[in-house]
C-alpha cells in the first residue's frame, strides 16, 4: 500500500515531477540563471553581468537516487560542472571523470567532427565543484583527487581530476555567500528545515512549516512562492535518496562484520582442528565431527601445517 507521503510525490506530473526529481538545489539555480552567473562569478573572482553568456549543457538523465549531475554550463571556454551533496563521498573524482567524458563526446558530436583525425580538437577545460550540506562537520573547503583512489604506491600519474568541495551549510564560507546571496538563502532554507524537522514532527509538515516561514522572511521568497507545492516534493525525494544511501551504507559495514564474524569462527576451528592433530589422539574422522569441518579440509591442515 502506498504511503500518503508517494501519493503526494506521484500527484506531481509532468514538467513538475521532473523538476521533483532534480532536486531543489539544481532547480533554484536551473531557474535563476542571474543567480548562478552570480555563483559563478563568486567562485572565480569575475564580473560577467550577462546570464545569456552561460549555456547550459547538462545532460538530462535524471533517475531517482542516482542523479547524473545537477549543473554542467559553459562559459568563457570552462565547462563548468557542479554538484549538490548530502553525503561526504570519496568517489566524487571518478563520477566527475565519466560524466566529463560523456559531455566531451556530447561536444565533439555537435562539432561533426573525429578523434581519429590529425587536428587537435579545442576542448573547454574543467573546473569540477560540489556543495556539501551534509550533517556531518567537515571544514570549509577541501579538494578530492581521482590519484587518491589509484591502486598501490605512486609518486606521479598520468592522469589527475581536482574536485574542489565547499561548504555550503550556514555558517561556512561566509566570504563565498556574501558574494553569492542566493546560495546563502539556500543555506538558510536548509538550516530552517532541518531546525523544524528536529521539532519531531513529520517530514511533510517540517517542510511545508519551514516554506512557510522563509516566504514570510524573505529567504528565497519568490522561488518559493512559484514552487511551494513542488519544494515540499523536492525535499521528500532527496531525504528518501539520502535515507537510502545511508541504509546501504549501515547495510555493507553489517555485511562486513557478520563475515568478520565468520571468517574469526573458520579460523577458530582451524586452529582448534591443528591443535588435535598435533596431540595425535583423534582420528581425522573425530577431529572433523568436533570441529564440524569437512575432513577435507582436515586431511589439508594435516599435510600443510602438520606436515
Amino acid at each position: 500500500m502506498e504511503t500518503k507521503d508517494a501519493k503526494e510525490r506521484q500527484a506531481v506530473t509532468g514538467r513538475v515531477s521532473r523538476r521533483v526529481k532534480d532536486g531543489m538545489f539544481r532547480a533554484l539555480f536551473r531557474e535563476d540563471r542571474e543567480g548562478l552567473m552570480q555563483l559563478y562569478n563568486a567562485l572565480n573572482g569575475t564580473d560577467y553581468t550577462d546570464p545569456a553568456d552561460l549555456e547550459i549543457v547538462t545532460i538530462e538523465n535524471a533517475v531517482y537516487i542516482v542523479m547524473k549531475n545537477d549543473l554542467a554550463f559553459l562559459i568563457a571556454d570552462v565547462l563548468n560542472m557542479y554538484e549538490h551533496q548530502s553525503t561526504v563521498n570519496g568517489n566524487l573524482p571518478v563520477r566527475f571523470l565519466l560524466y566529463l567524458a560523456e559531455e566531451y563526446q556530447r561536444l565533439i558530436e555537435g562539432l561533426e567532427k573525429s578523434i581519429y583525425g590529425r587536428r587537435q580538437i579545442r576542448l573547454p577545460a574543467p573546473r569540477c565543484v560540489v556543495f556539501y550540506n551534509g550533517e556531518e562537520e567537515m571544514p570549509d573547503k577541501w579538494e578530492l583527487r581521482l590519484s587518491d583512489a589509484f591502486a598501490g604506491e605512486r609518486e606521479e600519474a598520468d592522469a589527475e581530476l581536482r574536485v574542489q568541495v565547499y561548504n555550503i551549510n550556514y555558517g561556512h564560507n561566509r566570504e563565498l555567500m556574501e558574494k553569492c546571496p542566493v546560495l546563502e538563502a539556500y543555506a538558510k532554507f536548509t538550516a530552517v528545515c532541518r531546525a523544524y524537522a528536529a521539532q519531531g514532527m513529520e517530514r511533510r509538515e517540517a517542510y511545508s512549516r519551514a516554506t512557510e516561514y522563509c516566504i514570510e522572511h524573505d529567504i528565497l521568497r519568490e522561488f518559493l512562492r512559484r514552487n511551494r507545492a513542488e519544494v515540499v516534493g523536492m525535499l521528500l525525494t532527496e531525504f528518501d535518496a539520502e535515507k537510502y544511501e545511508t541504509t546501504i551504507r549501515e547495510e555493507g559495514r553489517e555485511e562486513g562484520r557478520q563475515e568478520g564474524r565468520q571468517e574469526g569462527v573458520r579460523i577458530e576451528k582451524e586452529d582448534t582442528a591443528v591443535r588435535m592433530l598435533k596431540l595425535g589422539r583423534l582420528s581425522m574422522e573425530e577431529i572433523a565431527a568436533a570441529t564440524e569441518l569437512p575432513l577435507g579440509k582436515i586431511q589439508e591442515l594435516k599435510e600443510g601445517r602438520i606436515g
